[in-house]
């Protein structure tokens, strides 16, 4: 399996190509003098952000209030799409490590210990304002249902609550 290693990352944000509905997600970052774009999940972005910031709790960094929420990145021709996206802290470094593995791709094309990986090290100051920045592209999309949460289309919005069922909360 090849690794790639972005040790230390210049830059990394996230980036969504589309309208609210259709959007794409890409993981953006540059470093070691290379510039990479992985195509992702939104729901990745989100599970990534609530794990960055237990561990950000965690190792007592303060939260993204004044962190500039511009990256300066452009998506490009994705490398590949994300499959499985980890993230760790090393200690004696004191830098976080995001890993992002690519999705299965069919069999004939290749096996699984073939896909590649990418290692992005983030300083706290790169991950407060990585935070930041994928926060605010994720809530550039669809409003959300006050009453069920889930996102509300221009069209209309079927709301499950509204068949007279109270919503749990």
């Amino acid at each position: 399996m090849a690794i790639f290693e972005l040790d230390p990352v210049d830059r990394i944000a996230v980036a969504a190509v589309g309208a609210p509905g259709q959007r794409q997600f890409f993981l953006l970052a540059s470093g070691s003098g290379r510039q990479l774009t992985l195509a992702c999940e939104k729901t990745q972005v989100q599970a990534l952000l609530v794990r960055l910031n237990q561990m950000m709790a965690a190792q007592g960094i303060p939260a993204a209030e004044h962190a500039r929420a511009t990256s300066g990145l452009v998506p490009g021709e994705p490398e590949w799409r994300v499959g499985e996206m980890g993230l760790g802290y090393h200690e004696a470094r004191r830098m976080f490590v995001l890993v992002a593995s690519q999705a299965a791709v069919a069999e004939e094309e290749a096996s699984a210990d073939d896909a590649p990986s990418v290692r992005f090290w983030l300083s706290h100051e790169q991950v407060v304002a990585f935070s930041k920045q994928a926060e605010t592209v994720l809530t550039a999309g669809r409003p959300l249902c006050p009453r069920c949460g889930l996102p509300m289309d221009p069209a209309g919005h079927p709301c499950p609550v509204s068949n007279g069922a109270r919503p749990i909360f």
